[in-house]
This record gives structure tokens, C-alpha cells and sequence, in this order.
């Protein structure tokens, strides 16, 4: 039976007002000269993620037809994409994401460019669990890129920008556990300064929790990233004008990065993930994580050295990787990588 065509949902004015009307944004892949055109541009498109540093992680990886592999942090699938080329139909990847609405999305594309389950086996669980992924396995190759998929940034139902109104949501998997809006309430005023230097070292944390903590006790409620973005905005009033566009910008940033990390347990899920690392590579196996800001990068470095010491690690990254300034050009999104190594004895 044909299936009917449906047109796409029209917008009113010249120009779509929302992220559900620009359809684009939904499918870039199938606008390749626009995502060239922003590419060029020194632009992330909306609704894709550009994979970082691809080239440095295939170059120490040193993929072999028949080796098994392991994403684990499957996001857009461009890393996976890469190294199942290098694989040439032998061997095996695996993958994991708890996103599924992304991860969906990702099984489909990887489908259409030929790689399907003989060869990819994709997991929607955290990387937390990574020992359960394929039990009695051990991987020539793992690969974890810590950061958010651009494809989560940009939609604003997900809660993860300040730049658009939406829910203050910020889970990576939307279907468990409790919103950044749920989680402010729990939180008392020495709590969440704490959590607002340990996970993002920022400088006005007593001032923003102070804000925050004063609209509840006030029966106010803070229920969007708007609003959110308002009351960190508020907090920094007393900074003179010239600076305080930019202050403001990066205290939103660093503030919902702090929720984002707290919400979805990052640095225990971190933690188990480098704790239960050695035990499911190969002798010679090679690993490679990508961090996007110092408190991740420290978690891994002490792990990578620890292990090293033990002779659990032949050999380790002594200096951090960083993408070339031509990469943080054509991805801006790519600036605050680092890359740490390591190789199992």
C-alpha cells in the first residue's frame, strides 16, 4: 500500500519561530549543502553533533578488522560510524546511550549507512555498567566521550540551554529519576553553593544560591531554564555593565552544567566506569576518553595514574591531547576537549 505523503507542518511568518517548526533541525542530513554552508561558517547545525577529534582518537585506537569494540557513549554515532569503517565488516562493535530518544534515532542512521546488528549491537544503559554490556567479553578498543550530544543542546524541550525556554529538565534519560527543577527544591542553600563550586567552580555560587534558595522560601517556584537563567542574571547585578553580558553568560553556563552533572550522577557513574575499565579490555587493549571540563578531566587522570602504578596500565597519556585550533574553528563546541589515553598491560 502507498504510503501517503504529509507536508510538513507549516509556520506562520517568514521564518520558524520554534525548534518544533524548524525541520531541518530534525533531519540535517538530508540538508547537505546547509550543513556545509554552517560548517563553513564556524557553526554547530542545529539537530547534529560533530564528532571531536576523530583523526587523534582512530590514530591512537589503532582499529583492526576483527577486533570487538565499545562505544560508550553511543550520542550521534559519528564516533561508532568511524571506527565500524575501520572494522571493514569484521569483527564487532558495541554501544551504549540512556537516551532513548536519541539512541533511536542513531540505530536508525547507523541502519541506513549498511550497519546493522550483524555487526553493531547497540545497549540503551549507562556506561556505568559497562562489565554488563557484553558479559565474559573483552575489548581490543573502548572509546567514552563525555559531553552532551549537540542534539540535546539544541532542542529545548530537553532543558540542557539557557538560550531557549523550555523545561528545566536536564536528564539524560528523560523516561528515570527527577528533573533539575525537582532537584533545586531538595537542595538547602549550603548544598547547593557546594554543588555549584564542586561541579562547575563557580566564583558567584554563594550569591546564586542565595537568590535561588530566597524565590522558594518566598513561594516562588523555578520551573524553566529561563527563569533560571533570570535568577542567575539577577545575582550578578552588583558587577559593573561592561562585564557583566559575559559574567552572566558564563555563570549560566557553568551553573547548568553543575545541575546537569548532579542530576544525572556523572562523576559516580565516572568513577564506576574507570573502576570497572581494566577488567574488560585485553591485554593491550587501548582506551581513550574525552572530557569537557577540569573535574572530569581529574577523575580520569588519577584512575589512568593509579592503575598505571599497579602495572594494571602498560602505558598511559602523559600529556593531555587537545583538538587543533582549525578543529575548535570549524567546531566551536570542540574548544574545552581533552583527551587522555591509556593501554592495558
Amino acid at each position: 500500500m502507498e504510503q501517503e505523503h504529509k507536508r510538513r507542518v507549516r509556520y506562520k511568518g517568514t521564518h520558524p519561530r520554534n525548534y518544533n517548526e524548524k525541520y531541518k533541525e530534525h533531519h540535517p542530513e538530508k540538508y547537505q549543502a546547509d550543513v556545509e554552508k554552517i560548517i563553513g561558517r564556524g557553526q554547530t547545525p542545529a539537530g547534529m553533533h560533530i564528532s571531536i577529534m576523530v583523526n587523534e582518537i582512530l590514530d591512537f585506537l589503532q582499529i583492526q578488522p576483527g577486533q570487538i569494540g565499545l562505544d560508550a557513549t553511543l550520542g550521534y554515532g559519528g564516533h561508532t560510524r568511524k571506527m565500524l569503517e575501520c572494522l571493514q565488516g569484521q569483527g564487532h562493535m558495541y554501544a551504549t546511550d540512556v537516551d532513548p530518544i536519541e539512541s533511536k534515532k542513531t540505530r536508525a542512521r547507523l541502519e541506513a549507512h549498511g550497519f546493522g546488528p550483524e555487526i553493531l549491537t547497540i545497549r540503551r544503559m549507562n556506561f556505568a555498567n559497562l562489565d554488563q554490556v557484553a558479559p565474559g567479553e573483552k575489548f581490543d578498543f573502548i572509546l567514552a566521550d563525555l559531553g552532551v550530544s549537540s542534539m540535546q543542546i539544541d532542542n529545548p524541550d530537553r532543558g540542557f540551554t539557557f538560550k531557549q525556554d523550555g523545561p528545566l529538565d536536564l536528564r539524560l534519560d528523560c523516561s528515570s529519576g527527577i528533573t533539575a527543577a525537582e532537584r533545586l527544591r531538595e537542595l538547602d542553600e549550603e548544598e547547593l553553593i557546594a554543588m555549584l563550586i564542586e561541579n562547575s567552580d563557580e566564583p558567584y555560587a554563594d550569591r546564586i544560591a542565595r537568590n535561588i534558595i530566597r524565590i522558594f522560601e518566598q513561594g516562588g517556584t523555578i520551573e524553566t531554564t529561563k527563569q533560571l537563567a533570570a535568577v542567575i542574571e539577577a545575582s550578578l547585578g552588583f558587577l559593573p555593565a561592561a562585564e557583566r553580558k559575559e559574567a552572566v553568560k558564563k555563570s549560566c553556563q557553568r551553573t547548568f552544567q553543575a545541575l546537569r552533572i548532579d542530576v544525572n550522577s556523572e562523576f559516580e557513574v565516572l568513577y564506576s566506569f574507570l573502576e570497572k575499565l581494566p577488567d574488560v579490555l585485553k591485554s593491550g587493549g587501548r582506551v581513550a576518553v574525552l572530557t569537557f571540563h577540569s573535574g572530569e578531566d581529574r577523575l580520569v587522570k588519577k584512575a589512568f595514574k593509579q592503575y598505571y602504578r599497579a602495572g594494571i596500565y602498560s602505558e598511559i597519556c602523559q600529556d593531555v591531547i587537545r583538538p587543533s585550533a582549525e578543529e575548535c574553528y570549524q567546531n566551536p563546541r570542540a574548544r574545552s576537549t581533552k583527551m587522555r589515553w591509556a593501554i592495558r598491560a
